[in-house]
């Protein structure tokens, strides 16, 4: 099971950037997905998770500026990332769960994909 997490680039602040999270092999729709997202010098941290069931999650940094979506004619899971700000710079990574129920823990997921390296910045 692999995933590959795409879109990321260098950003304006206050712009928006979209990251696609897509699987080999399996289709996404009945798992919970998330983004995690690293700093550099910086621990591993959860941004947002999106459950079987479509429900979504947010850190409370990014709530009412990120969107997390399931495409499932495309078999994506997607990061809209808008009013973005330069502590939003990190790279950015999507992990599978092992069930339909979104966690919080990076401990709490199995298959991740390389990262895609986010840079806000002017």
């Amino acid at each position: 099971v692999q995933l590959q997490a795409s879109g990321g680039g260098l950003v304006q602040p206050g712009g928006s950037l979209r990251l696609s999270c897509a699987p080999s092999g399996f289709t996404l729709d009945w798992y919970a997905i998330a983004w995690f997202r690293q700093a550099p010098g910086k621990e591993r941290e959860w941004v947002s998770c999106i459950n079987g069931g479509d429900g979504a999650y947010y850190t409370d940094s990014v709530k009412g500026r990120f969107t997390i979506s399931r495409d499932k004619t495309k078999n994506t899971v997607d990061l809209l990332m808008s009013s973005v700000r330069p502590e939003d710079t990190a790279a950015y990574y999507c992990a599978q769960g092992r069930g339909p129920l979104c966690q919080f823990s990076a401990e709490d997921f199995d298959s991740w994909g390389q990262g895609t390296e986010v840079t806000v910045s002017s």
